[in-house]
């Protein structure tokens, strides 16, 4: 058994590494270019929407506020009629992304602290670096990926984005499993 404290360099480098090559993946790489579509005649959507002004949130239209309702012939027809979506409302103006970069490598450092308390229990020091990584990659891939899938089961997220971020979580699960193979302790 290795002591958590003593595992925390490579619990901050293994984040700061993968905060970079997210980065890159998402600034200079193309394939997530295609993750969101154009609404056919966006303006005229967006000026239909504006009077309503509907505050940042997560919606569902049409919406029903119970089973029973969504049985009865007025909601079905609702359906049929479309559109029916899920939606999230940002608040308006320019979407500044310091916020959300804080939240992600905050969210890093979680990931690494679990791979790296279930990896403290199941190698020892001196254990080998592919010892070290396969523990520590597979809690990474858990925490980075796994939750992801969910949003193409019931929100219909497109399989191919949800995929890509699974392939990026993965990604970032060998970047977290190789800093700690390469900084464990001896």
């Amino acid at each position: 058994m290795v002591a958590l404290g003593s595992l925390w360099l490579p619990l901050v480098l293994s984040a700061v590494f993968v905060f970079i090559v997210s980065s890159v993946i998402h600034m200079l790489l193309p394939y997530h270019k295609s993750d969101f579509k154009q609404v056919p005649n966006e303006d005229a959507l967006r000026d239909a929407m504006r009077p309503h002004a509907p505050p940042p949130g997560e919606y569902v239209f049409p919406y029903a506020t119970s089973m029973k309702e969504m049985e009865t012939p007025e909601f079905v027809a609702k359906l049929e009629q479309g559109p029916v979506a899920f939606m999230t409302v940002l608040p308006n103006g320019k979407q500044g992304m310091g916020g959300q970069l804080a939240q992600w490598f905050v969210y890093s450092l979680i990931v690494s602290l679990f791979a790296g308390y279930v990896a403290s229990h199941a190698v020892g020091p001196n254990d080998d670096y592919l010892a070290v990584f396969r523990y520590v990659g597979a809690v990474a891939f858990a925490g980075y990926s796994l939750g992801l899938l969910q949003n193409s089961i019931w929100y219909r997220r497109a399989w191919g984005t949800t995929l890509k971020s699974v392939f990026d979580g993965l990604i970032y699960a060998c970047v977290t499993a190789g800093t700690f193979g390469w900084l464990w302790p001896s």
